[in-house]
């Protein structure tokens, strides 16, 4: 990566979600400063720079080539594996391919559309506040889960999960709306994990220890046609 692209992606415009926290941290820098002293305004300059650099919402360019999944975020993929979707969405109790993705707080927390399709179903379940690397924080953590219908009839599924620290999850999308790879759906706040659930038959390219980058990098290819209940993964990879 150039030192460019590395400047631009750090100073990368915020997300609408992040400037109440920046203007927060701009203002206690400056009235705080004044009224109670310089380590107020170097706490608040912190504040407000880090959350600059945690919200920024960088531009990213999808391959144009149809038929792929895309890392729906950024991050360390922590899991790859077989796992049923959650029960919320009704996309039955098969297992189906699973993507874990742990997103860290310098990484970018935008996330993005895996693959063109229709929202059918968003479902948002309360629950625990678990370190987001494990496994187990898909099943127990809070999340948003979203069903897409591809163009071709089959189901997949991403879900945006709460980390240890995250204490929001956004959503920017509706369901009937349809939807194109590597466009925003939403963002994590503070520390969080993506899962995407593929169709059935679709296997992953990636491993565990992977570094994705959100609406570019390809996670899977989606073969044509429906494959058979058959083809759902029995173990892992």
């Amino acid at each position: 990566m150039s030192l460019g692209h590395s400047l631009r992606l750090i100073m990368a415009p915020p997300h609408r979600a992040g400037r109440p926290f920046i203007i927060a941290g701009a203002a206690f820098m400056v009235l705080g400063g004044l009224i109670l002293g310089a380590w107020a305004f170097w706490l608040g300059l912190f504040f407000a720079s880090f959350c600059l650099f945690f919200f920024r919402d960088p531009v990213r360019v999808a391959p144009s080539r149809p038929g792929l999944v895309l890392a729906p975020a950024d991050g360390k993929v922590v899991s790859v594996g077989p796992a049923v979707p959650p029960a919320e969405l009704g996309l039955g109790a098969a297992n189906r391919w699973r993507v874990g993705i742990f997103l860290s707080v310098v990484d970018v927390h935008v996330n993005r559309v895996p693959a063109d399709g229709r929202v059918t179903r968003i479902a948002y379940r309360h629950g625990a506040y678990l370190n987001a690397s494990l496994d187990k924080a898909s099943e127990d953590n809070e999340r948003n889960a979203i069903a897409l219908r591809l163009p071709d009839g089959r189901d997949m599924a991403v879900v945006q999960i709460a980390g240890l620290i995250a204490r929001r999850i956004i959503g920017d999308i509706r369901e009937g709306q349809d939807v194109q790879a590597g466009e925003r759906f939403g963002i994590i706040r503070f520390g969080s994990r993506t899962d995407v659930y593929l169709p059935d038959g679709v296997r992953p390219l990636v491993a565990e220890g992977q570094t994705m980058i959100g609406g570019e990098t390809v996670i899977a290819e989606l073969a044509p046609g429906r494959a058979p209940a058959s083809q759902a993964p029995a173990n892992p990879i």
